[in-house]
């Protein structure tokens, strides 16, 4: 996990996981629409994932 991505979970959530797959995307963009700090948290918890690492 890289710093920029850090900064972009913070900054928009949904875009940080972009590249995680289509439901991650979306769960992060719905706890985005309902609360930004669930949205955060939702997206450092998949980017810290070890069985998502690229």
């Amino acid at each position: 996990m890289s710093i920029w991505r850090v900064i972009l979970s913070i900054i928009f959530p949904p875009l940080a996981v972009i590249d995680k797959g289509c439901g991650s995307v979306v769960i992060v963009a719905l706890l985005t629409i309902a609360g930004w700090i669930p949205g955060v948290i939702a997206a450092l918890i998949i980017l810290n994932n070890p069985k998502h690492q690229n």
